[in-house]
């Protein structure tokens, strides 16, 4: 054999051929092996994009698709797909011999990555100088051609004029207004495909949850979340935005990349019936999970318990409580309050190295 030949048995062909794409390993290098119309190819199974596991996805034709993110590349030459040919991964040589498939894995073609420009969102996390800025999320969710009142979102508006009185910026974001996916699980399949930013939202362009993403890591100091209760929870729209943010949390976990830093939230609960210690309670925690921080008393609310379904009465107790009103335009200013410490303070760029300087100052 010529020096730059190394043949290894992968196996049997008659078992490498009845799965038309498998993951084997040979002398260390994992293989994404398919068989089409009878012909085997092998390419590398560690995807370009962030290494997902091609020897574990599908066929589309000649093109092997990551199970991660679903990027394609040829089964025998290792070559993207048209138009991202520039993108390829390193192929081998296969033969045939007595009923066994050799692979030579000295005679691999070169990986090569196509530069892509960066999500505008994976940009660095930075303040912007300016005024304290503070984002509403209303997560109800209506018929917009037929629209109701809302407790949630109208104290959400008290809140964001309160905003304006205090000489802050506001942005409001109606989740049901926003065209954006369910969370597919990435995680799932394994914490690195699980990207900041958000893998469908790179895949994704018409996917508008990245504006949820804007103003939670680039924009805004302060936000205020504002759910009715459902059935003793909060909304629907609520768990489909927060299943969506899965991917801020990760990026601590897998890059230890903090994306929420001296940021303050809120909460406003609204519903018809009982469990708002229990809604709000588990808000508090995810929340504090993606890193915000809160202020004493962090959430207004409102409910007439289950022994009052007279959902009408409920409304217009909401739409006139001057002392609901008010309560909400509190809450901003609690939470501006803290922002504008936060902010000004050189101490603690995140909690995590808050505590940190404080176990180092007590050491030494």
């Amino acid at each position: 054999m010529a020096n730059d030949e190394n043949w290894v048995d992968i196996g049997h062909a008659d078992d490498l051929s009845t799965t038309p794409v498998k993951r084997v390993s040979a002398m260390n290098v994992e293989l994404a092996v398919s068989c089409k119309d009878g012909e085997f190819g092998a390419i590398s199974s560690i995807c370009n994009h962030v290494g997902g596991p091609l020897g574990e996805g599908r066929l589309d034709g000649d093109y092997i698709v990551c199970p991660w993110h679903n990027w394609k590349f040829h089964r025998c030459s290792g070559l993207g797909e048209p138009g991202f040919e520039e993108d390829r991964i390193p192929a081998f040589p296969v033969k045939v011999e007595d009923g066994r498939v050799f692979v030579n894995l000295d005679g691999a073609s070169k990986r090569q990555k196509k530069p892509h420009p960066p999500h505008p969102l994976a940009r660095e996390v930075k303040r912007a100088p300016g005024r304290l800025r503070i984002a509403g999320i209303s997560t109800t969710a209506m018929d917009g051609a037929n629209p109701r009142f809302s407790g949630s979102d109208h104290l959400l508006d008290h809140a964001l004029n309160a905003a304006h009185d205090l000489d802050a910026d506001a942005r409001l974001i109606k989740l049901n207004a926003l065209k954006f996916r369910n969370c597919e699980g990435y995680y799932s399949k394994s914490a690195q495909a699980c990207t900041w930013p958000c893998s469908i939202t790179q895949m994704d362009a018409g996917d508008q949850m990245d504006q949820v993403y804007e103003a939670l890591v680039h924009w805004a100091d302060v936000i205020i979340v504002a759910t009715p209760i459902r059935w003793g929870a909060a909304s629907s729209l609520y768990f489909k935005m927060a299943e969506r943010l899965n991917c801020v949390q990760n990026a601590v976990t897998i890059r230890n990349q903090v994306l929420i830093r001296n940021k303050v939230a809120g909460f406003i609960v609204v519903g018809g019936q009982d469990n708002i210690q229990s809604v709000a309670g588990q808000m508090l925690g995810f929340f504090a999970e993606l890193g915000f921080i809160f202020p004493q008393f962090p959430y207004i609310a409102h409910s007439r318990g289950w022994s009052h379904e007279d959902m009408e009465c409920n409304v217009e107790i909401v739409r006139a409580s001057k002392e609901l009103a008010e309560g909400a335009a509190m809450l901003t200013k609690r939470c501006l309050d803290l922002a504008a410490h936060l902010v000004a303070s050189d101490e603690a760029p995140s909690s995590i190295e808050r505590g940190g300087r404080k176990a180092h100052a007590i050491a030494t």
